[in-house]
């Protein structure tokens, strides 16, 4: 990879991914939502699509707008479709806020909010969606990892569909029966169309390639990976289209979400395999903080699998199912987010910064835009509080739960400030720190220096 094959607007995802990300702790901090109200309130939806929205899918998509031509091995299909996407998702998001907000009662003026919410949302999301899957279709036959992004993909396609179903149903717009009872009982499939495909399954196809890279290991076209996505894919075909069939034919979505179980469970299974192979076949020996704290996600994912099996086997896991998705939503993917981040942030402005001129100036290494030590403490009171909050889920103690929430900002606030930090070249030592051709790079835009 050199300057030319930088996303220019990925930092802006990021940097909007992070806002909500704090804003979303803070709220819990503060005891706004779950488990201090009830989950289908207003407070815990604004911080749920906070988190799912705001945080998670921005990021996402700015992950992919920079890795998916990594995948591929191809230019991005649009670079100039990235900054109105987000203008879009951004828009979409605040008005779907809005729109919560007066369901609550705190907004007294009527207007279309869940109108205009699925309006640009919907536009946004299939910015992304044009540019990415015009950037796969470039290349055939798609190498393995990619065939992971496609299916999520097609995920937030659903997601987006169902999530628009809510909204206008939400705001008195629509009042078709089937989208009525689709609204009512299709909760669970919203959440597993972004938790497990979208989001999961982008994670998946990009960690495949990002590991192999980083630890400088074999990439996997192995058997077991293809039974990964096969067997998920099956899973996400069984509960959303399956779980929509059910609702419609009034069937009851309890087959339906036990065989989706089944099957996704077997393809986190082979995942889980597939990751720990990678480690072990790794060159690099001595590994990197963002490939430690990654473990630490991997061991939340497990963790989150394991509560699952262990709360339904004794029959309590509708009751407790927000223990479970807490697990997977901020130790799982949050944490693998976080930890990627270090890597990624610091990467991105190294090619940015001295991509050009290596070779020709002496310049520093990707590990010399960050103190590892300093930002160390961070992850691990991250991972620990996210533990702690489920925890004090589980035991249904709302006060335990708001003090790892503001343990949980305390600590990614100390880990924004070190990617800020790397981002302004802040550690790297003054004297190399601008060779002749190196220009400071902007937050928020990454600036492609041709050479």
């Amino acid at each position: 990879m050199i300057g030319v094959s930088l996303s220019r607007w990925t930092m802006s995802f990021f940097a909007a991914a992070l806002i909500a990300l704090l804003l979303a702790l803070g709220l819990m901090a503060a005891g706004y939502g779950y488990p201090s109200a009830p989950v289908e309130a207003a407070p815990t939806l604004i911080v749920v699509h906070l988190v799912a929205i705001g945080w998670l899918s921005l990021l996402m998509c700015g992950a992919l707008l920079q890795f998916v031509p990594v995948l591929v091995n191809r230019p991005l299909f649009s670079d100039s479709l990235a900054m109105p996407a987000l203008l879009c998702l951004i828009g979409g998001f605040g008005a779907l806020l809005l729109g919560f907000l007066w369901l609550d009662g705190q907004i007294e003026a009527v207007l279309p909010y869940f109108a205009v919410a699925s309006l640009l949302l919907g536009l946004g999301f299939g910015l992304v969606v044009w540019n990415l899957a015009g950037t796969l279709m470039a290349c055939r036959p798609l190498p393995l990892p990619a065939r992971f992004v496609a299916v999520g993909l097609a995920s937030v396609v659903l997601t987006a569909m169902l999530g628009m179903v809510f909204a206008l149903v939400r705001g008195g717009i629509v009042d078709d029966p089937r989208l009525l009872d689709l609204a009512a009982q299709g909760i669970p499939l919203h959440a597993i169309a972004g938790l497990g495909g979208w989001l999961t399954f982008c994670a998946m196809g990009v960690s495949y390639r990002l590991f192999a890279m980083f630890m400088l290991a074999p990439e996997l076209e192995r058997r077991g990976t293809r039974a990964a996505l096969h067997l998920g894919a099956c899973a996400l075909v069984i509960a959303v289209p399956g779980g929509i069939v059910a609702i419609w034919t009034g069937r009851s979505l309890d087959a339906v979400l036990i065989a989706s179980a089944i099957a996704g469970l077997g393809a986190l299974s082979l995942y889980g395999r597939d990751m720990l192979h990678l480690y072990r076949v790794r060159k690099r020996r001595a590994i990197e903080l963002n490939t430690r704290m990654a473990v630490l996600a991997f061991a939340s994912l497990g963790l989150a699998v394991l509560v699952a099996i262990v709360l339904a086997a004794f029959g309590v896991l509708q009751r407790h199912i927000a223990v479970v998705v807490f697990l997977a939503a901020f130790g799982w993917l949050s944490g693998l987010g976080l930890a990627k981040l270090y890597k990624i942030v610091p990467f991105m402005t190294w090619l940015e910064c001295y991509g050009p001129v290596l070779g020709k100036k002496a310049t520093p290494r990707v590990q010399d835009l960050v103190v590892e030590k300093r930002a160390e403490k961070w992850f691990l009171l991250y991972f620990i509080s996210v533990w702690s909050g489920a925890g004090a889920l589980l035991y249904g103690y709302p006060p335990a739960f708001r003090v790892a929430a503001a343990a949980m900002f305390v600590a990614v606030a100390g880990i924004g400030w070190q990617l800020l930090r790397a981002r302004r070249l802040a550690d790297v030592e003054t004297g190399g720190r601008f060779p002749e051709g190196v220009r400071q790079p902007s937050l928020l835009h990454s600036f492609v220096q041709r050479t």
